[in-house]
């Protein structure tokens, strides 16, 4: 299990052994025993949510800050900007309308900062100030947005060296709306290595999909969702250091511990 310097990533599951060597992690091994984390259902991440909102008294941008930050410093971890040919070290952020998109913008503003040169497609920017904000950030920063999805598999294969996937969080409920299902189809069949944030887009959050979104990266926030469980791919981070303990204790998440530094 990798673990790197970072107070607001930590990891949950093992690299395979045959993770492609431009995108292996320099870092050191700590054994972290995945049997006694907690997955949560649906119902009790939205509560753990309403919790932080109300009786920890966070706000949505704070919480989706340390979110978005923790998923750029997890994809900065297992895909070095210096190992990406495509494009110059070229992402694609593709961020749905409700709060995981707003995490794939965060995501996507910080990646910037990091030496990459994030595009988002954001079709369906939800009309309050928070999102709008957001989206003033990223174009501050000089992100372009894409007018339209490139349904061709070859341009985006040729155009981007990793695919973020922030369209839908724990809150998703099927079927997927005819505006992303393209999208989904679209990054089933890519190449491309994939990072879903928080949930696989599509996915079941309690039963997942196994013939959905196959991410090389998952990067569950809070705690991982049940589905998670089915994840297959090479790298699983635990991103977001904001749980207070009694939070922790009362929903018996056994969340792994931060390293100190």
């Amino acid at each position: 299990m990798i673990v790197f310097k970072t107070v607001y990533t930590r990891v949950l599951s093992q690299v395979t052994q045959r993770i492609h060597r431009q995108f292996s992690c320099s870092t050191r091994i700590m054994a972290v025993d995945q049997g006694k984390l907690k997955y949560l259902g649906q119902v009790e991440a939205q509560k753990i949510d309403e919790e932080l909102f109300t009786e920890y008294a966070f706000s949505v941008d704070q919480l989706m800050e340390l979110a978005g930050y923790s998923c750029a410093v997890a994809i900065a971890k297992c895909y070095p900007v210096e190992k990406l040919t495509q494009g110059n070290g070229a992402v694609l952020v593709c961020c749905g309308p409700g709060n995981n998109g707003g995490d794939g913008l965060v995501c996507a503003r910080h990646l910037k900062i990091f030496g990459y040169n994030p595009t988002l497609f954001y079709p369906k920017k939800p009309n309050k100030p928070l999102f709008d904000n957001l989206t003033k950030q990223c174009q501050g920063m000089e992100l372009p947005f894409l007018s339209e999805f490139p349904t061709d598999v070859e341009v985006i294969q040729r155009s981007y060296s990793l695919v973020v996937d922030a369209l839908f969080g724990f809150s998703f409920q099927p079927p997927v709306r005819p505006l992303f299902a393209g999208v989904i189809d679209t990054l089933k069949k890519v190449e491309t290595p994939i990072c879903s944030v928080d949930v696989p887009s599509g996915w079941n959050v309690e039963e997942g999909d196994p013939s959905g979104l196959q991410p090389q990266l998952l990067i569950s926030l809070t705690a991982p969702k049940r589905c998670a469980k089915l994840f297959k791919g090479r790298f699983h981070y635990l991103g977001g250091r904001f749980v207070p303990r009694a939070l922790e204790h009362k929903y018996d998440l056994q969340l792994p511990p931060y390293p100190g530094n």
